[in-house]
């Protein structure tokens, strides 16, 4: 039988289901925090911009930890809603903004940005592709960080590469990526590994009982059904198969 991958369920669906979550992804304050202390250089004048932010759990960080002025971007409107009430909230909407928009066609100036950040979503427009096209709103020793999934070995169970092939079909190991990185123009600052707390505590715990209402609230709606059951599967796979892979925080510097 052929594996699905996330993202050929309906995108209403997929952002209904997680715009109810803190996380869309695996990840951290702390790491984030962690990735962040990397970057030189920060102050009231710099400007970050956030690439595929979701709800803006990690934009939130950003803010509390520096002095920067914030776009946050993303596909989903209702994300963008909710980030933006967030901001609100925490006092940051002074410097704090999300807006509607696509990773790939983005609507900022050329050499905008001290800063751009990613966490879980380059993948949805290829590692390359998405350090190629975003480096030009980059100023020069501007830093990019992101968070890619990666293998952690050169061999792995066929099951598992299958798996990640389908999801992320560029999906290469910590050095080819920083080797990218490197191709496309940035010189590698850090790369390090985001610790399994970030996947089960933060990203597959919270989803169980979301899981449990949603099916409810789609009850006899097929794609909503297999979209659960593809999200229980890839927790069942992190489980067996956490040894071999898992999201790298990769930083760089552009030349």
């Amino acid at each position: 039988m052929e594996e699905i991958t996330i993202h050929e369920f309906e995108f209403a669906l997929i952002n209904e289901f997680f715009t109810e979550l803190e996380r869309q992804g695996p990840g951290s304050p702390e790491e984030t925090i962690r990735a962040l202390g990397f970057i030189g250089n920060l102050s009231n004048k710099t400007k970050i911009a956030d690439l595929g932010c979701g709800t803006g759990a990690q934009t939130m960080v950003l803010a509390q930890n520096t002095e920067a002025t914030i776009t946050a971007l993303d596909l989903y409107a209702g994300s963008i809603a909710k980030l933006n009430v967030t901001a609100g909230k925490l006092g940051l909407q002074n410097r704090v903004k999300g807006i509607v928009g696509s990773m790939d066609n983005l609507p900022f100036q050329n050499e905008e940005f001290e800063l751009i950040w990613s966490e879980g979503a380059i993948a949805n427009i290829g590692f390359e592709k998405g350090l190629n096209h975003w480096k030009g709103f980059l100023k020069k020793d501007g830093y990019i960080a992101v968070t890619y999934e990666s293998w952690f070995t050169d061999e792995r169970p066929a099951e598992i590469e299958k798996w990640w092939v389908d999801a992320v079909p560029e999906i290469g190991t910590i050095g080819h990526n920083i080797s990218i990185m490197q191709k496309t123009g940035y010189i590698p600052v850090a790369a390090f590994t985001l610790p399994e707390n970030c996947w089960i505590d933060n990203y597959f715990i919270p989803q169980k009982a979301r899981q449990e209402e949603f099916l409810k609230k789609h009850t006899g709606n097929k794609t909503a059904e297999d979209m659960i059951a593809f999200m229980r599967r890839e927790a069942d796979l992190y489980s067996k198969y956490k040894q071999y892979y898992g999201y790298v925080f990769y930083i760089g510097k552009k030349m």
